[in-house]
């Protein structure tokens, strides 16, 4: 898959299947989590994640800016989309 506008964050919580709380530039930010599935073994808080900005979110009437499509497990990368 090819990605734009990526950009590194914190994972903090998942207050339900659909959004996590990430840490974003020292700000607490809402975004889409595309894989539904429980993934509590991979979304642990302080797990480093890699969000996708879209920049039209507001025009094309998004509810988050960023969508989660991965997570590092250690030093290896797991793609959740």
């Amino acid at each position: 898959m090819r990605y734009d506008h990526i950009t590194p964050a914190v994972f903090l919580s998942r207050p339900n299947r659909f959004i996590a709380q990430v840490e974003l530039s020292g700000q607490e930010e809402t975004v889409h989590v595309k894989n539904t599935g429980r993934c509590r073994e991979l979304l642990i808080p302080g797990a480093a994640v890699i969000l996708e900005f879209h920049p039209d979110a507001a025009v094309s009437g998004r509810k988050t800016e960023y969508d989660l499509i991965g997570v590092y497990k250690n030093d290896l990368f797991i793609n959740m989309d």
